[in-house]
């Protein structure tokens, strides 16, 4: 059955099942969470789980769109127009660094792959409402700031994507390839000011 099928958000227990998959997914990933445990995390009937979501991959990217939109959400509260640059690249970097280093992040890439070219949508569905929603954002910051002569930034949208690129390094091609099973605290923080002071070394005034 293809993923794209169209989800019946309704019911009382659609939050319930949304919720306990939520938990187990970002617990765990695409790949190690199987519909029995979602299903008991949730407190539903897996006959209950299969109205809704009838396909693991549909539930699985209904997470993965509220995840992103969720940090979205959290990262307008962080960029403000009047914050100095290196306290909202900061604050930025780390969340980039902690999602990269998240089951949920290899799995979102690791599926999206797996179905591009069956279900070419997907994919093109969640970048845009996850990371063209927080590429924008910044780059909306990065026009402001180069307004009022804070940065200098010629391309913010190119620039915006050389952020989240930065805030990678080290951290996605490791756990992809299954070179580490998690970073350390202490590495992410290291991977995020190291971002941040590379991309100040280019766009700061």
């Amino acid at each position: 059955m293809g993923v794209t099928r169209t989800v019946l958000r309704t019911g009382r227990k659609f939050d319930q099942v949304l919720d306990g998959a939520t938990r187990v997914f970002l617990a765990q990933g695409f790949e190690g969470a199987s519909v029995d445990e979602i299903a008991r995390e949730a407190g539903v009937s897996k006959a209950t789980l299969y109205s809704y979501f009838p396909d693991k991959r549909l539930l699985f990217m209904e997470v993965a769109r509220g995840e992103c939109q969720r940090q979205a959400g959290q990262a307008m509260t962080m960029v403000q127009p009047d914050q100095p640059p290196r306290d909202v690249f900061l604050a930025g970097a780390r969340q980039i660094v902690d999602f990269f280093n998240s089951p949920m992040s290899l799995s979102i890439f690791r599926l999206c792959v797996a179905e591009a070219e069956r279900f070419p949508e997907m994919a093109r569905e969640f970048y845009r409402n996850g990371p063209m929603i927080a590429r924008n954002m910044l780059a909306d910051y990065l026009r402001c700031a180069t307004e009022r002569g804070i940065l200098k930034v010629e391309d913010p949208v190119l620039a915006a994507e050389q952020f989240a690129e930065l805030c990678k390094a080290g951290i996605f091609t490791q756990r992809l390839f299954g070179i580490e099973d998690v970073i350390p605290e202490d590495r992410c923080d290291e991977v995020a000011r190291s971002a941040v002071d590379m991309f100040m070394a280019r766009y700061g005034v």
